[in-house]
């Protein structure tokens, strides 16, 4: 999950997995796959940037349990 910030200052977390789109419209708004619209305060690269560490963060954890498994 990744924690973005609505409009008036609340902050919340969305599953990454189910970004359809990002556009900036000038806001940031992000789609999910079942057409939902949000509307955030973070930049559209910025948005990107946590998906991508969010991702990399899953990725390690993966790679090291596959390690302990394997020893």
């Amino acid at each position: 999950m990744i924690k973005v910030t609505r409009l008036n200052g609340e902050e919340f977390y969305i599953n990454p997995d189910l970004i359809q789109y990002i556009e900036k419209t000038p806001n940031t708004v992000i789609t999910l796959t079942n057409d939902k619209k949000v509307v955030v305060k973070e930049e559209v690269e910025e948005v990107i940037e946590r998906i991508v560490a969010f991702k990399r963060q899953i990725f390690c954890s993966f790679q090291r349990n596959d390690g302990l498994a394997g020893e």
